[in-house]
């Protein structure tokens, strides 16, 4: 693919509170954010006072087809879809079905113990906040990575400290979530978060590619730093058809990517990120998990990193402001959704490619945008 030239193309918006001439500023800054970072795409939805205040996309969703990106567009969002795995989590445990101190092993079928620590328990709470010990060294698509009756190498899964004390994130936790799930419901993964998550919110999203329509995928990009080009990523929307053929319930479930494989609009992102901002309820009303649930999972179990139950807490995104939520970045795309649940506002936002510089915390990219969104929508 040529070196990626940036053009600004504006897509549909809903704009319910503010002038033209402010629109305009606000699209203005958002364009010089991007061509500052070469954005190909960017889609945005902010919600305040339970009303879906702003969404718009700028940029373009397809290169090579010259497609303009549009709101209702989707995107696969990366490490966010975590979230929907620990929600569906709170459900089973209100159901009596799971306890976050239960035992790992007895929760997913096969022993889960690091070597070096045999006495130590890893719990259900210690897998939903990245605390258990495991790494993602053997891989984490195939749950026969740790499963010590599978592979002679499922030791190299475990770090060398103690389960429970200390956070690195891993996204082998989160496939075995999904496994969990199945276990506990007998539903395959897709179709729980379906039917218990998606469908009483009114999204349009899922995990399962082939239930989507394909024309309302935006494709990804990453920047080659060596080549300084977008190359496109379709993997990120492989069809698995074939391997849900011949699907084994809490075996198969990372074909479904529980780690990062939902594919969400920003505007139905940010009504999802909506329930837990009123801690379980929807804006419809309806109550996905209960007030309790909601606010456990946004509670840190560690103070350094500020992750609970697969959100995280943070005070260095927006200055002299504590938000929850988490990000995500797979194939070129980035994304990032964060609330305030006192002060009653939340920004999601989504990029399918940009070019950035090395980071720690935050995508420099994403976080110009959302500070921009602050200072303009919520904060004046």
């Amino acid at each position: 693919m040529k070196k990626f030239l940036f053009i600004l193309i504006i897509g549909v918006c809903y704009f319910n509170q503010f002038s033209w001439a402010q629109q305009q500023s606000f699209d203005e800054k958002i364009t010089d954010i991007m061509k500052q970072y070469q954005a190909i795409g960017l889609s945005v939805a902010v919600i305040k006072n339970n009303t879906m205040l702003f969404s718009q996309s700028y940029g373009l969703k397809n290169v090579e087809q010259d497609q303009i990106l549009h709101r209702d567009d989707i995107f696969r969002i990366a490490s966010i879809s975590k979230s929907f795995s620990a929600t569906a989590i709170m459900q089973l445990i209100e159901q009596k079905k799971c306890h976050l101190d239960d035992d790992f092993s007895d929760l997913i079928g096969f022993k889960i113990r690091n070597p070096n620590f045999p006495d130590k328990k890893i719990t259900l709470k210690m897998i939903l906040s990245h605390t258990s010990s495991i790494n993602d060294k053997n891989g984490y698509f195939d749950l026969d990575v740790i499963n010590p009756t599978h592979s002679d190498q499922y030791k190299n899964s475990y770090s060398n400290y103690e389960p429970g004390t200390k956070y690195a994130y891993c996204n082998l936790n989160f496939n075995m979530i999904g496994a969990v799930i199945e276990r506990l419901s007998g539903q395959r993964f897709d179709l729980y978060i379906k039917e218990h998550i998606l469908d009483p919110l009114q999204l349009y999203a899922g995990y399962c590619v082939d239930s989507l329509d394909k024309q309302k995928f935006v494709t990804l990009y990453e920047y080659d730093n060596n080549k300084q080009e977008f190359n496109p990523q379709p993997n990120a929307y492989l069809s698995r058809s074939l391997e849900i053929k011949n699907y084994t319930i809490a075996h198969s479930t990372p074909v479904f990517s529980p780690t990062g494989g939902m594919k969400i609009s920003a505007v139905d992102l940010a009504k999802y990120m909506g329930m837990h901002m009123n801690y379980g309820k929807g804006f419809n009303g309806l109550q996905i998990i209960k007030k309790s649930s909601s606010k456990l999972m946004q509670i840190p179990i560690t103070s350094d990193e500020g992750y609970g139950l697969a959100l995280m807490k943070t005070d260095k995104l927006v200055p002299h402001k504590t938000l929850i939520g988490h990000t995500g970045s797979a194939y070129g795309l980035y994304s990032a959704m964060f609330f305030d649940s006192k002060e009653k506002f939340g920004i999601v936002v989504i990029t399918n490619g940009c070019h950035v510089p090395e980071y720690t915390e935050f995508n420099p990219f994403l976080k110009d945008c959302i500070q921009h969104i602050y200072q303009t929508m919520i904060q004046n």
